[in-house]
């Protein structure tokens, strides 16, 4: 089998008597995109210091394509580009001035690569003006080109969207796809589940310091309870009904959970949260007591609703 391109074990960090990072594992593959998922405050940027050796763990072990990072640094880190937090740029300087200052600072990469890298992250038109006149987008792009001088096999980016516009995520998610797909494997942080959910093939889900799930993102949502609406002939008796089922909860329609236009055109209709195989014995009940099942709506959870569920679980464990 291939080993992973980023292999992480068992980390953990204290500070000051206190553990911050908690038995920390994962592996990001070849060509994936692994999303790094949890709210701020939640130990993604101090781990993601550790991966790149720039501060160093209590304990616990990373590897960078089977370099071990804290015995073998030079090795290891020679094959990540990173952006932790914002990327650090001249802005007096030009951009390709920029990327030919650091360019010096690493082996082979020449005038024809700092092209190549302006042609990837789609900033030719703009390269020879200063980085003051950049928009925010652009900034993270030249950071990008920066990260990608020394062909890392690894690309790590810290909470890339933050500050883009909607036009900038989409081009930052394009961009991100086009590079795994050329081989590249991308380990993306971020506290914006949409976007993850959108981008990445799998994730772990980080809260207090401790990965709550991992796992292929189509996976993980199929593990939280879904929403379904009902509309019925009978709707109070048919709540009665199902009730009856303590697996079964109901939620407020003014809850604003669910999109106010799936609802409508719905009278009456009322919103359960239940897992996907229960449905078909719920509908069987009610045919049962003479219900009339008009329509039933199953909206798929999200990434979100996972996140919540577990972070609840944690809370209150």
């Amino acid at each position: 089998m291939m080993k992973p391109v980023l292999s992480v074990n068992r980390l953990h960090k204290k500070i000051r008597g206190q553990t911050i990072i908690h038995d920390v594992s994962f592996e990001v593959n070849e060509g994936e995109i692994f999303g790094f998922l949890g709210p701020n405050g939640s130990g993604k940027t101090t781990t993601i210091r550790m991966l790149v050796d720039l501060i160093k763990p209590t304990a616990g072990e990373v590897h960078i394509g089977g370099y071990h990072v804290q015995t073998e640094p030079e090795k290891a880190l020679a094959l990540v580009g990173c952006i932790v937090e914002n990327p650090e740029v001249y802005t007096y300087l030009t951009g390709f001035e920029n990327l030919a200052y650091f360019a010096r600072m690493l082996k082979g990469v020449d005038e024809a690569r700092i092209w190549e890298v302006v042609r990837i992250v789609r900033l030719e038109g703009r390269i020879h003006e200063k980085v003051k006149t950049y928009s925010l987008g652009m900034r993270q792009r030249l950071g990008i080109a920066q990260a990608l001088l020394g062909w890392p096999k690894l690309l790590i980016l810290d909470e890339p969207t933050n500050g883009l516009d909607p036009k900038g995520i989409k081009e930052l998610r394009e961009f991100v796809r086009m590079l795994a797909d050329q081989g590249m494997s991308v380990f993306i942080s971020s506290h914006l589940l949409s976007e993850i959910q959108l981008l990445c093939d799998r994730v772990a889900i980080i809260n207090g310091g401790r990965v709550l799930a991992e796992g292929k993102v189509a996976d993980l949502v199929e593990q939280a309870n879904g929403y379904v609406v009902w509309q019925l002939d009978e709707p109070e008796l048919g709540k009665q009904v199902l009730a009856s089922n303590r697996e079964i909860a109901f939620i407020k329609r003014e809850s604003r959970l669910i999109d106010e236009s799936i609802l409508a055109n719905m009278q009456n209709a009322f919103i359960t949260v239940m897992a996907a195989d229960q449905i078909p014995g719920s509908v069987e009940q009610l045919v049962e007591r003479h219900i009339g099942v008009m329509s039933v709506h199953q909206i798929a959870p999200t990434l979100e609703e996972l996140f919540l569920t577990l972070t609840e679980g944690e809370a209150s464990g």
